[in-house]
């Protein structure tokens, strides 16, 4: 059973009744190729960093200017372009989320030069952006997920209840299914605990930047990641599952993370 074929009800639950009702619970349908909008770096003319932005189930690309991030990465004088993506809900409903980021994004975008690219995703878009770390071993520079959505609470207490993701081994998985097409959420904790010293062959991880509030619907979850991760890419933020939170977030986090810094 996969998160994608029989959980996107339950993914819809989690982000919350104000989401689902403000969007009248429709999910929009897929394009291909997928709705990119490209942002060049304001002080360097062929970057070669690309922070690849993933909204929320309901979000749109264009908040990600609204809200302040790409302002945030100017008043940082982050040497990147920025890719805003329309990665909404349908592409995890119908499953092509990771092919439609690799053949619209990211294969273009190596192709045009860029050697270092990022994810940063949040809520869902975050749960996207871990899911194609763990499929394309090798591709990212690095991803920061805020307030990802990392499968159902269950799944999460089964993992506390274990001792944390140090110590939770998960139920065994098939070889032949070890590295499906689109991993579900049990995958990918297995792919997670890497980040706590379990490593297997051929798996490489980016450097993994985790932020979320503190009273977020998924901080239980948040928490059990953030156990495994170098407290220096550990964020918190009083708050919830919103833009606010988000906003104060990534401008803490955008000083420590090993971007590249405009030309003095």
């Amino acid at each position: 059973m996969t998160f994608f074929s029989k959980r996107l009800a339950l993914v819809a639950l989690g982000l919350g009744a104000a989401l689902l009702a403000a969007s009248c619970g429709a999910v929009r349908k897929t394009t291909v190729p997928m709705t990119t909008n490209l942002e060049k770096s304001g002080c360097m003319r062929d970057a070669d960093t690309l922070l690849v932005m993933l909204p929320g189930a309901y979000s749109t690309p264009d908040e990600f200017e609204r809200e302040g991030f790409v302002q945030a990465l100017r008043d940082n004088r982050v040497a990147a372009d920025v890719m805003l993506v329309d990665a909404h809900l349908g592409y995890y409903n119908d499953k092509t989320i990771l092919e439609r980021l690799s053949a619209d994004v990211m294969a273009p975008a190596r192709s045009q030069g860029y050697r270092k690219i990022w994810i940063v995703g949040i809520s869902v878009g975050g749960f996207g952006g871990l899911l194609y770390a763990q499929t394309h071993p090798g591709e990212l520079a690095g991803l920061v997920t805020l307030a990802p959505y990392l499968g159902e609470r269950t799944l999460s207490t089964d993992i506390a209840n274990a001792g944390g993701i140090a110590s939770w081994k998960g139920p065994l998985v098939d070889p032949a299914e070890a590295a499906p097409r689109t991993p579900n959420d049990t995958q990918l904790w297995q792919w997670l605990r890497g980040y706590a010293g379990f490593t297997q062959t051929g798996t490489a991880r980016p450097p993994l930047y985790l932020g979320y509030g503190i009273d977020d619907r998924f901080a239980f979850s948040h928490r059990l990641l953030g156990a495994a991760l170098p407290a220096e890419r550990v964020f918190t933020t009083e708050g919830g599952h919103d833009w606010p939170e988000w906003l104060r977030l990534w401008r803490r986090m955008l000083p420590t993370l090993p971007l590249q810094s405009c030309p003095a």
